[in-house]
Formats: C-alpha cells, structure tokens, sequence
C-alpha cells in the first residue's frame, strides 16, 4: 500500500449506514475520562460499583474523524486502564508483540501487560504515531522496555520484519497478540468491491496467518497467543458481511492452532467482544447518541475492562485454558 492510502485503508477504516446495535471488536485509545456519572480516573478495581454507572452512556456527542481515527480526539477520551489499572507482577519478564497497540482493546493489553512486568513491541500504521507515542511512554514509565513498529500488517513482508524486529529488539517473544483488525461496512453485497474484500481479509485474516507463522519459532512452552475475534462471529450484522467473515475465519484458526501447539507447551485462546467506545466510532457510527444503548448493561463497553482478560490469558494462571472463546459483550451472551 501506498503511504497516503493508510488511513483511508485502516484496519479501522469504517464506511457509514452502519445499522444500530452492531457489536465490534477493534483497537482504540484513551485516558481516564470524564462521564455523566463523573470522573473515573484512579479509581481503584477492588472498589465495588454498579456496571451500569461505572462508564459514560450514551447518548454521546456527535463527532467526526477520518479513518483510523485517534484516540486522542474523541469526546469522551477511551479509558485504556492508563490511570486505574494496577499490576501485581504476573508478567515479570515475558516479551509481548501486541498488533494494533496504539489505541482500543490493543492499548488496554499493553498498559496492562507493561504494569504486570512485561516488555512489550507494539504495531500500528503510521498514521496513528500520536497515539502509539502515548502508549511508548506509558510503557516507559513503569520501567519496561516498549518497542515502537509501525507498518501496515496486509503485507506478508512487512509481517515477517515485525515479529523479526521485535525479537530482535525485545530478545525473545513470550506473548503475541494479534489484534489489529480492520472493518469497512456495507449495507449491500452490490456495493462490497473486491478490493475491499480483499483489503479486509488481509489485514483480519492472512495478517494472523503470516504474524503467528513468523513468530512460532521463537515461541518456547508456555508462551501464549491471544487473538481477537468479535461477536460478530456469532451474530453476523447485515452490515460487516466481509468482516464477520473475517472473525469467524479468527474463532477457527484459535480453536485449530491451539490443538496443533498444544504438545509444544504453548496456548492459543481468542477473545470476542461486543461493542467498545473506540475510535471506529467517531469515523462513521451514524447515530453516536444511541452506541451501546441496547446493550443489557445500556452503555458500550470501555477498553479498561478488557485488559485484564488479556492478562489472565498471556499469565499462567491460564495453564489449563487453551482453544476457548472470551466474550465481554454486555450481557448479550456471546459467545
């Protein structure tokens, strides 16, 4: 790909007349924020509080930003755990490779990885350096080392560099999360081209493939590989044909790599989250004001809330959990 076409291709890239109640799982950012409940910065997660407060809700205010999208311009910023999450050294001296850990689900691994004690190289496009220089120094300021790899992942040579570059320069990788995903709605199959088809299945589908390929390698036992899926997996929207696909296609290759590593001493689990207050929002969610509503708990979920169960999954307090499905979606069941 061309430079100029990353953000207009990005493995957020989201194309309005997306239908409401669409549950999606990508990378996003943030810092503590600001809600209709008040301020949740610092707040502690032994502290007991209501699901249903503990984040704004909706309606949220209109806004508007190019494909990928910052973190660092939505209103209310993403809470990625940056002030809340507390580390209890679970991960004292593992090497993580995170895709997508500029911002989102993939920032919130990061923080928590770093503040459990891991080093951590972190992929994002080129674009997205903003926020990926937050992450850095978040990584930075609890005394691990971050490695900084920007690139786009639909290119199998680029894939081969980053896990090369991040070995390299982490000396090892214990924990490889594949996380960047990429996502451009149509309401009608007439109007999905196959250059976008292709574009989707490369960055969600053959960027895994070529990634894990590239890393088994250097993967010794009790390494871990987490991938994130989506519930769109399971309940398919009318508007991500191709990238409920492409999620289904990351539930399979969980399920069948973890039976194929399993006698090598290394796991392989996914992830599958429901609706999540990112930037892919604020680059063509039509109606902001009702995002995450339908949900049971009535409000989207916060990236925060999902960095512990990547933890749980790279640490081995997950010996025996290898081939499953995690889904925090709001109370919709899935998967």
């Amino acid at each position: 790909m061309k430079p100029e076409d990353d953000a207009s291709a990005s493995r957020r890239q989201f194309v309005g007349g997306m239908t409401a109640g669409l549950a999606t799982a990508f990378v996003s950012p943030a810092f503590g924020q600001q809600g209709q409940q008040g301020s949740l910065q610092g707040l502690s997660q032994s502290r007991k509080q209501d699901p249903t407060t503990q984040y704004p809700a909706p309606p949220f205010p209109q806004q508007k930003q190019e494909p990928p999208g910052l973190a660092s311009k939505m209103v209310p910023r993403p809470d990625h755990g940056e002030t809340s999450y507390k580390g209890s050294g679970r991960l004292v001296g593992r090497k993580a490779l995170v895709t997508g850990g500029d911002s989102g689900i993939g920032r919130a691994a990061v923080i928590a990885f770093a503040r459990e004690g891991a080093d951590v190289a972190i992929n994002y496009l080129p674009v997205e350096e903003p926020d990926a220089r937050e992450v850095v120094e978040l990584i930075r300021a609890e005394g691990r080392k971050a490695v900084a790899i920007p690139g786009d992942i639909r290119n199998e040579d680029f894939c081969s560099r980053l896990v090369a570059d991040a070995v390299r320069e982490l000396g090892g990788l214990d924990i490889l999360v594949n996380n960047a995903a990429m996502a451009a709605g149509q309401l009608s199959i007439v109007d999905l081209t196959t250059e976008q088809f292709d574009s989707v299945f490369k960055c969600n589908v053959y960027a895994p493939f070529w990634i894990t390929r590239a890393a088994m390698p250097h993967l010794k036992p009790g390494a871990t590989i987490i991938n994130t899926s989506s519930v769109e997996a399971y309940t398919p929207s009318e508007g991500f044909l191709d990238y409920a696909q492409t999620k289904a296609c990351n539930i399979a290759f969980t399920k069948s790599l973890a039976r194929q590593v399993a006698r090598q001493g290394i796991r392989v689990n996914a992830v599958a989250p429901g609706p999540f207050w990112t930037p892919l929002q604020t680059t063509g969610w039509p109606d902001l004001s009702r995002f995450g509503r339908d949900m049971p708990l009535g409000r989207p979920g916060q990236p925060a809330e999902l960095g512990p169960l990547y933890v749980f999954l790279a640490s081995q307090e997950s010996s025996y959990v290898t081939g499953q499905v995690y889904g925090a979606s709001g109370g919709e069941g899935h998967p």
